[in-house]
Formats: structure tokens, sequence, C-alpha cells
């Protein structure tokens, strides 16, 4: 499994959402992508972290960025896991791990201390033309939102002041 790097282009993809939706990576070239990967639909970790970037979801939007939350979970139960907890982002399902692993997303990892083969939680940056702007690996869930959305923020304003000296 290798890790992405700043500058790669982001891996294609394309899958299914709760509805049974293609959605693909192309569907939103012009736009940021906050793409993270998690573990399991309605566990502590990931109900604290997709709840969180609910929460934020309008700020993300008003930096021009989409979120998109991965897992192995099935359309069926990310829909429940919507609902139960009142979700506002896009999740995709990724039942075979093939997005995960060309993200480098999934491969071994520790698990109550044995080794194992699982999703690694992951999120990526990517910018308006599918490269990849910002690499998280192996985050915790607790206030990962806010550390992304804090990362964009900068990086937005980076952007903004380079524009302007050029003028």
């Amino acid at each position: 499994m290798h890790e992405l790097q700043i500058g790669d282009i982001a891996p294609n993809f394309s899958a299914p959402n709760c509805d049974g939706i293609e959605i693909s990576l192309n569907d939103f070239l012009g736009k940021t992508i906050l793409l993270y990967f998690y573990p399991k639909d309605n566990t502590p970790g990931c109900t604290i972290q997709a709840k969180d970037f609910s929460l934020l979801k309008e700020d993300f939007e008003a930096l021009g960025c989409v979120i998109l939350g991965i897992s192995p979970d099935t359309p069926k139960s990310h829909k429940s896991f919507i609902c139960k907890q009142d979700l506002s982002i896009t999740l995709l399902s990724d039942p075979d791990k093939k997005i995960a692993t060309s993200y480098g997303a999934y491969g071994k990892k520790l698990l109550y201390g044995k080794e194992v083969m699982g999703i690694k939680r992951s999120s990526f940056l990517i910018d308006a033309n599918a490269k990849i702007a910002k690499t998280y690996y192996n985050v915790k869930a607790k206030d990962h939102a806010q550390k992304v959305l804090q990362d964009l923020r900068a990086k937005t304003s980076q952007a903004q002041a380079q524009a302007k000296s050029k003028v």
C-alpha cells in the first residue's frame, strides 16, 4: 500500500451514494473536495466524525468544498446512518475497498494491539484540478473536521493572497 503525496493526481472513482446513484470524482471537477475514509457506519468514532463534518458542511461549502465520506458499508446502511444521525453529507459505498486501496486508506493497521487488515481513517483535500492538496492518514475522529476546515481556510487565504499579488 502506498500513501498519496501532495501534488499527486487523485485516483478517479465512481461509487453509489445512499440512494444507489453513482457519484464520481469527475462530477466535482472545478471544486475542492474533502474525501474522507472511515471504517463503519454507526460506530462511535465514525459517528463523531460524520456529525462533525455535517455540522461544518456550510463552512466547507462557503470555501467551495464538497464533503464525501467513503466506507465499505452498503448504500442501505449509509441511508440508515444518515437518517439515524441526521447527517447532511454525502456517503459513498466501497464494499470491495478498491477506492480506499487506491488512496492508501486500506491495509494493515493495529486494532486493540493486533495487526488486522482494515480501513485506516484517512482524509484528502483534493483541489479543483483533481490533485491532492493535503493528506491526513490515521487520524483521530474527534476534532478532525475542525482541523481540516482550519487547513482549508489557510489554503484559501494563501491562494487569495497570491492572486492579489499578481494583480
